[in-house]
């Protein structure tokens, strides 16, 4: 879910940082400049793996900072469709089901990707899966917030998200500014609805279940071969 991507800026450093070597200034800058901001069809920037390559620094009229060309890799978190990565349940809404990693909150896993069938409580804020039974019943599994939860990536969305320019002489309207204000740079769709996945604790209560049933039954042979040897 982490990848190398090998990336070319020309960096600025300030006179005020020309006392460190070169390598270690454009470090901390491009860090500055980069981690924890998502690249357009890139990802979300992490940290600095190394640098490959410096062009040769020069000084602008009017300007006493140094601009090098630089050559490095960055790891980006962007996990790749198939993948299937545990987090923690954000939130629910009638959108769907929202999960954070603790480092990236935005994914999303939509009603039609949960298990089947699922429903959506206003009261309780939060999906629950209509888990059938062999008599015919069902039993309500909740998505509470803060649950673990394992899915798998189904889909990315990318959005450009820079400043469009200066206004208009007409201002805009509320809801569209409110739209543009809210747009998400990168977004990650997930899905649930397969065997395995899902909240860790369905599975593991479904298979210490199955692991009772099945010392029940050893034990029921053992008591049968006891009685057998009896007679």
């Amino acid at each position: 879910m982490f990848v190398l991507a090998e990336l070319k800026d020309t960096v600025r450093i300030a006179p005020e940082l020309f006392n460190l070597k070169l390598p270690e200034a454009i470090k901390d800058e491009v860090n500055r400049k980069l981690a924890n901001k998502v690249l357009l069809n890139v990802g979300l920037c992490i940290t600095l793996k190394d640098i490959i390559k410096l062009g040769d620094s020069i000084i602008l009229p009017g300007d006493g900072a140094s601009h090098t060309e630089v050559n490095f890799r960055y790891i980006v978190f962007r996990p790749m469709v198939g993948d299937v990565i545990t987090g923690k349940i954000r939130s629910c809404s009638r959108e769907g089901v929202h999960v954070t990693l603790g480092f990236f909150d935005d994914i999303l896993i939509p009603p039609s990707a949960l298990q089947h069938p699922s429903r959506f409580e206003e009261a309780e804020q939060a999906w629950v899966w209509e888990y059938p039974l062999e008599d015919g019943k069902k039993h309500d599994l909740y998505m509470d917030i803060g649950e673990s939860i394992k899915f798998r990536v189904s889909g990315e969305v990318f959005e450009e998200s820079s400043p469009i320019g200066p206004p208009d002489q007409e201002a805009p309207s509320t809801s569209t500014t409110t739209t543009e204000a809210n747009k998400t740079p990168y977004r990650i769709m997930a899905a649930i609805n397969e065997s395995g996945l899902g909240l860790l604790s369905w599975w593991v209560t479904q298979s210490q279940e199955e692991d009772g049933d099945e010392e029940q039954e050893e034990g029921e042979e053992e008591d049968e071969e006891m009685e057998e040897e009896d007679e």
